[in-house]
């Protein structure tokens, strides 16, 4: 065992932290490279009702979720493992709070597992003189994978920003002439919004559910009594039908009391009024039409976004990838960016293109 200051290094007290609580269980403790798979001596018990595992040898990790920094005031430990930190919910809450608890033993230590994407959290701890770097691409794990999923990944995302992220385990800068930068991003998020004059559910339907990488982009957003934008989910569903999206949609209009469903009409109006009203006959539905191209369209959402006029509820990763990859240029971003289409409508219809008389509520 190391030794530090001429004392052993132990570890008792220990958090597991992840973006939900469900993933804590599945990847880290049940996992196939889970706490419970791997210990082959001295193996832990874990405890479902207080979200914990206990060794032989008396030493304790509880799960946390990224979902509630706030679980993480109070506690204190020696060790953490943070999984997949780079999608995180909250990610500087919930880290900011792991730091003020690890103040126990000699030497605390944080261990963070993640797909290197470049947040402004991951890229300062990697900056950090005393941060210790371990990269590993997926090749390199090659013998416990399946071929079939190597030789697709690779035909796909091969020379791509995604596979050099994914693959390669490279962190990527964000693209100049992107409409949105990641920097910016992390500086306009919020854990909870106010009281919200309007909420819309937006829809970006997509062509046909089994064409390739298809995803019905589906964003829920707000507008505060300041006249903020607050981006409260990202609803979207990848592969589905349109009975499917539009349940979806029907869910998240009744979760979040919507006013209105705002849905692109491009692809056949007539058909996604029907499949909408099919879920909820009298559900309120406005009929958009892109008469501009994308760029276009969303030029005036990022400008929102600059006047520091629009926040997020949290982080929404894919939705946040498509928005900082999203270029003039085209290129890696060539791929339909369905998820932005949904927020570009949603804020349009909130911010600039105003409807009916508002109605007070919280989320």
């Amino acid at each position: 065992m190391n030794k530090v200051f001429g004392q052993k290094l132990t570890y008792g007290r220990i958090a597991l932290v992840a973006e939900t609580l469900s993933d804590a269980r599945e990847v880290m403790v049940d996992g196939q490279s889970g706490i419970l798979n791997i210990a082959k001596r001295n193996r832990p018990v874990y405890e479902s009702s207080r979200r914990r595992l206990i060794w032989p040898n008396g030493a304790i990790a509880q799960i946390f979720s990224s979902e509630d920094p706030e679980s993480l005031r109070g506690p204190q430990f020696d060790l953490a493992w943070c999984d997949e930190l780079g999608k995180w919910k909250y990610v500087q809450e919930t880290w900011d709070m792991l730091q003020f608890g690890l103040r126990l033993g000699v030497l605390p230590r944080q261990l963070g597992t993640t797909t290197p994407r470049p947040i402004e959290l991951l890229k300062q701890i990697m900056e950090d003189p005393l941060t210790v770097i371990t990269k590993m691409r997926t090749d390199d794990n090659k013998a416990h994978l399946a071929q079939s999923f190597l030789k697709n990944v690779h035909a796909r995302y091969a020379n791509t920003r995604l596979g050099r992220q994914e693959l390669n385990g490279e962190v990527i800068a964000d693209i100049e002439d992107a409409l949105w930068q990641r920097t910016n991003l992390e500086k306009c998020r919020i854990v909870k919004a106010s009281s919200l004059e309007r909420i819309v559910v937006a829809i970006d339907p997509p062509v046909s559910a089994t064409a390739k990488n298809s995803c019905c982009g589906i964003v829920v957003a707000g507008l505060d009594e300041k006249g903020i934008g607050i981006v409260l989910e990202d609803g979207s569903i990848d592969g589905a039908s349109p009975t499917k999206w539009a349940k979806r949609a029907v869910e998240l209009f009744h979760l979040y009391n919507a006013d209105l469903v705002v849905a692109e009409g491009n692809q056949g109006g007539d058909m996604v009024r029907t499949v909408l009203q099919a879920s909820d006959a009298s559900l309120p539905i406005q009929i958009v039409h892109a008469t501009r191209g994308k760029w276009v369209r969303a030029e005036p959402i990022a400008a929102l976004y600059e006047q520091n006029r629009v926040m997020h509820r949290g982080a929404f990763n894919k939705l946040e990838d498509q928005m900082c990859n999203f270029s003039i240029t085209g290129g890696a971003n060539a791929m339909s960016p369905d998820r932005l289409d949904a927020l570009v409508w949603a804020l349009t219809a909130l911010m600039l293109d105003p409807f009916g008389a508002p109605t007070i509520r919280s989320v």
